[in-house]
């Protein structure tokens, strides 16, 4: 099938950033009393106001905070971080490649756009990407497929002929929805173990390049 498209996801997929909002989850949830013993307790890619009607029922948490407080609070954690945050290894050498090749390529992520904001100050990606997505934007977050639909509409390609990279099982989940292919980066074996769902599983960018997803 013709790739008329790349689409990336953003927190953990472009960025290395998953210890960062693992931490920041952790500090929010340590401050409320809970004892977090994963480096990663909130669920990737749906959002981080999401997570935290689940994190207060897992964690049987009492507070007067609303989930957006809470989500709030998490962001400010992370951006304490935010200095100790880099694109995923190999990212803008295959990323310069793609945009060689002129394919269009969308950034979408569930994350705010106030978030995109600081991230673009702190980092110059911003520039790869012909058309930026949040989750400001759509009724439904991953894995509901609403963001990458609405990435294909921005570039003007269907989205039968857009390609994936993400790093959680709900952007996959979200990507096969809209009838996309994924390319998933794990951080490690146990999290590759998680991403069987996508069309290939990658550890790093220096194991794909154009010419390779062209085939897939």
């Amino acid at each position: 099938m013709k790739i008329s498209a790349v689409i990336f996801d953003l927190d953990g997929t472009v960025l290395a950033n998953e210890d960062e909002y693992g931490a920041a989850f952790a500090s929010v949830l340590k401050s409320l009393g809970a004892k977090v013993t994963s480096d990663y307790p909130h669920v990737g890619g749906i959002g981080v106001e999401e997570n935290w009607p689940g994190l207060l029922k897992k964690y049987k948490i009492k507070t007067k905070k609303t989930t957006q407080e809470l989500a709030k609070q998490t962001q400010r954690e992370y951006l304490k971080q935010l200095a100790k945050v880099h694109p995923k290894d190999g990212f803008e050498v295959f990323i310069k490649d793609l945009k060689d090749s002129e394919i269009p390529i969308a950034l979408a992520t569930s994350n705010e756009w106030v978030m995109l904001e600081a991230t673009f100050e702190k980092i110059n990606i911003e520039k790869y990407f012909d058309a930026i997505t949040t989750g400001e934007e759509v009724a439904a977050k991953k894995p509901a497929p609403d963001l990458f639909i609405k990435a294909a509409q921005k570039l003007g390609v269907e989205p039968s002929e857009c390609l994936v990279f993400e790093d959680s099982n709900s952007g996959i989940e979200a990507a096969l929805a809209a009838g996309m292919r994924v390319v998933a980066i794990a951080r490690d074996e146990d999290h590759a173990k998680s991403l069987k769902k996508a069309g290939l599983v990658i550890k790093s960018y220096w194991e794909v390049s154009p010419e390779l997803l062209w085939r897939l």
